[in-house]
């Protein structure tokens, strides 16, 4: 099974509509999608959809992703307004109000988590929602299951975008996850850089953003100081690709620069078909000491 991850796409951020720079990544990315092979069977669309939350950003959404030919599942990010989605997508599932939900059918069990707590950049998860997760996996210990959400609940060490080290809604999440060892990763997005880390005996890992990236400084920040470092990089939208092996799921993260594409420095022609048998036949016969 192969899921692909787009994140942040943050339509509507600068005028110019459906011709806005946002929208213009977010058109590359579907192209991209479209033409992978092998082709994903889902793609997972994680938060801050939209910068605003306003009705026209997310049916330029539609309009965009109408052209994707996977199946594409949301969940919500802190740019995101619930009511304003539900007005576009109205068959989004909610619980208490929350954008989290099941999804049963694939090899993989997914549980997608609403992170959204507005007003707040750093998100939330309160006991409503950590009951809810805590239920579903309490159903399926047996199931391999993905948890996907906006907000990866760790301290990246860059510190513009991190969540706060004593943040309770991290604990509680943590003290869930924890306690169910079928949980094979988290997904998330938020921090525009791909990042992966150990958390709750399991991994989190981040998606590098459709939207330009996060500069990565791990230097302290003085509020009362600006040092004029760069914080933000043009660059190619990212995608991640994670597969799912029955056992393992592996994650690749890569971009939409095409002119990087171009620079191949080797194929697989017959000067390196020798090579490719010889490794195949190590991996058949195993024996690795």
């Amino acid at each position: 099974m192969l899921i692909a991850q787009i994140t942040d796409f943050h339509l509507g951020f600068s005028p110019g509509g459906i011709f806005e720079d946002n929208a213009r990544r977010l058109q590359t990315v579907v192209r991209t999608l479209n033409e992978l092979v092998p082709r994903p069977d889902l793609v997972l669309a994680t938060g801050d959809l939209t910068d605003h939350g306003d009705l026209p950003s997310y049916r330029r959404l539609k309009r965009i992703l109408s052209k994707l030919e996977i199946p594409v599942l949301f969940c919500m990010g802190n740019h995101d307004d619930r009511a304003a989605f539900l007005k576009v997508y109205p068959d989004t599932a909610m619980v208490d109000g929350f954008n989290q939900y099941a999804v049963e059918t694939l090899p993989l069990r997914l549980l997608v988590l609403d992170t959204l707590e507005p007003g707040r950049h750093g998100g939330g998860f309160c006991e409503t929602r950590a009951a809810w997760l805590e239920a579903r996996l309490a159903e399926a210990p047996g199931r391999p299951t993905l948890i996907v959400l906006h907000h990866p609940p760790i301290d990246t060490g860059i510190e513009w975008m991190s969540i706060g080290k004593d943040e309770a809604w991290v604990a509680r999440l943590e003290a869930v996850v924890s306690q169910h060892r079928q949980v094979v990763g988290l997904l998330a997005g938020h921090v525009h850089r791909p990042i992966m880390s150990a958390f709750a005996g399991t991994t989190v890992r981040v998606c590098p953003s459709t939207q330009p990236q996060v500069v990565l400084d791990l230097a302290p920040m003085d509020l009362e100081q600006p040092d004029d470092r760069p914080m933000i990089v043009a660059g190619a939208p990212g995608i991640g690709l994670h597969r799912w092996n029955g056992r393992n799921l592996i994650s690749h993260y890569t971009d939409t620069d095409e002119q990087s594409r171009r620079k191949i420095l080797a194929r697989y022609t017959s000067k390196m078909q020798g090579f490719l048998k010889h490794l195949a036949h190590e991996r058949a016969a195993g024996g690795g000491h």
